[in-house]
């Protein structure tokens, strides 16, 4: 079984979508650890703002099998393949990492998002602080904590119901 952490992240009909992709997650991987949920100006694009939040999982799944499983899920909940890179998103799943995998294909693991943008590090630091990145060697707690770039982001309450 592999440790997984996935990125979740919506700017349309958000609570729906979060929701959705959770339980879509849970249904195929079982038991999740959810962080908080995290609203943030959209990074990239002028857009309306996204709710985030990461995901840890344990799987038997591959890395391909996991990314084939995410697509399938985005596209379930109308996810735009036609749409700018940076743009809205009704759902949007990324593997953030895989065991201590450290690799470019099938996919960037472990991907340059966890220390680029805050929605991304802040709740990746809530749920797995003492993990270690692969890459820099450091704890998530302590990347999170010398963050140094200006990104608005805020935890907001969330009804799972």
């Amino acid at each position: 079984m592999a440790l997984i952490y996935i990125s979740v992240g919506s700017n349309m009909d958000r609570d729906r979508h979060i929701r959705q992709g959770v339980k879509a997650l849970e249904q195929h991987l079982g038991a999740l650890q959810l962080s908080s949920v995290y609203e943030s100006e959209a990074v990239g694009f002028c857009g309306d703002s996204f709710y985030n939040l990461v995901v840890g999982a344990n799987t038997g799944l591959s890395i391909l099998e996991c990314k084939s499983l995410f697509k399938q899920i985005e596209d379930k909940y109308g996810r735009d393949r036609t749409a700018e890179r940076f743009s809205g998103r009704t759902l949007d799943l990324d593997l953030l990492t895989y065991d201590d995998l450290i690799c470019q294909q099938p996919v960037q693991l472990p991907r340059a998002e966890i220390t680029e943008n805050a929605f991304v590090l802040w709740p990746l630091a809530e749920i797995a602080p003492q993990q270690i990145h692969p890459i820099t060697k450091k704890s998530y707690a302590e990347l999170w904590r010398n963050y140094a770039k200006q990104q608005k982001l805020w935890p907001v309450p969330f009804d799972w119901s």
